[in-house]
């Protein structure tokens, strides 16, 4: 609280009465009627007061979060998007424009889950580069189960991935893992059947429609921001290309409309189907960077997910350059149907 030079209008008592007021309410928080109670006025007059007192810079009133954090366009990509969370951080100012997913943003989704996940959870965490840096960064959990939604990008490289990021979260809450050790993206539908049903993989699925919390990645149809993508041939490129593909989420591929295209991946790849997905209460995406920006709206258009992580590139995008469609993410729309 600071005595401004407009305040000067008031009388010596006015600005006296006015100070301890004001710190009743802001700094002791006691109501307007306890206030009133205690001067012997009504509370309206306490609220007349406390008006001018701001208005007369008697009060300053300061709202502040960590600087990483930008606020605003965060309440305002929930709102547009119809998001029950949306956290958005400074993009690194060397790679806003070219490098999508600062490592930034796994920090702060790491931070998010701390707050959304009770004891009791089940977690599921999908593969992506995001959500290997967000389990990296946890360091508080509540006791849950934590569960792989997804094959990994390259069965020789788990330990690195997201069967580590599975342990790691686990180990942080103490809670039971189960993690899979299977490829992502499979040569043929029969292989891949046959994985799902080996003993381990099947107990993974099995928790599927049990998930309260899942966290996943989205990467946008270019080389080296879609695992999909990398996996695939030069000719199943171009096939899912000519349907549209703007965006692909846990193996699963959306247009810029958010309508799940190119059903028959699903058919090769060991992830979580996207009907489950949309049954899961809380999903959580973490993707940023400009040339995210199309493909995450598309993703968040699909009604798959209800929370964003997300930085100030692809904020400025989305809330700027892209509509959010006519579906809210949190109706949790199915994006296979019409």
């Amino acid at each position: 609280m600071s005595a401004g030079r407009p305040a000067l209008r008031m009388g010596p008592a006015e600005l006296v009465q006015a100070a301890a007021m004001a710190r009743r309410f802001y700094l002791e928080g006691k109501s307007k009627i306890q206030i009133a109670e205690e001067f012997g006025v009504s509370r309206f007059k306490v609220a007349r007061v406390l008006e001018t007192a701001l208005e007369r810079d008697l009060v300053r009133i300061e709202i502040r979060v960590p600087a990483e954090l930008d606020a605003e366009r965060s309440d305002a990509l929930r709102a547009r998007y119809g998001l029950r969370n949306a956290v958005v951080v400074e993009s690194p100012a060397e790679t806003a424009d070219e490098s999508p997913d600062p490592e930034n943003l796994g920090e702060v989704a790491a931070d998010l889950l701390g707050e959304l996940v009770m004891e009791g959870d089940i977690l599921g965490l999908a593969w992506g580069r995001s959500t290997i840096h967000m389990a990296a960064a946890l360091d508080r959990l509540p006791p849950c189960t934590v569960v792989q939604l997804t094959g990994v990008y390259d069965a020789g490289t788990a330990e690195r991935g997201s069967v580590e990021a599975v342990r790691r979260a686990a180990q942080v809450s103490g809670g039971e893992a189960h993690p899979i050790y299977a490829p992502m993206l499979l040569p043929d539908p029969a292989t891949a059947a046959a994985l799902r049903a080996q003993p381990g993989i099947a107990r993974a699925f099995e928790y599927f429609d049990k998930v309260t919390v899942a966290a996943v990645s989205i990467g946008s149809w270019e080389p080296g921001i879609s695992t999909v993508h990398d996996m695939l041939s030069d000719e199943e490129r171009s096939h899912y290309a000519s349907l549209g593909v703007e965006a692909e989420m846990s193996a699963h591929l959306f247009d810029a409309e958010g309508r799940r295209v190119g059903r028959d991946l699903g058919e090769r790849c060991i992830t979580v189907e996207a009907d489950r997905l949309r049954r899961i209460p809380e999903v959580v995406a973490i993707a940023g960077g400009q040339r995210k920006g199309a493909a995450i709206g598309a993703v968040l258009r699909s009604g798959l997910v209800t929370s964003l992580v997300t930085d100030t590139a692809a904020a400025d995008f989305l809330l700027h350059d892209f509509e959010p469609g006519p579906r809210p993410a949190l109706e949790r729309a199915d994006p296979d149907g019409e």
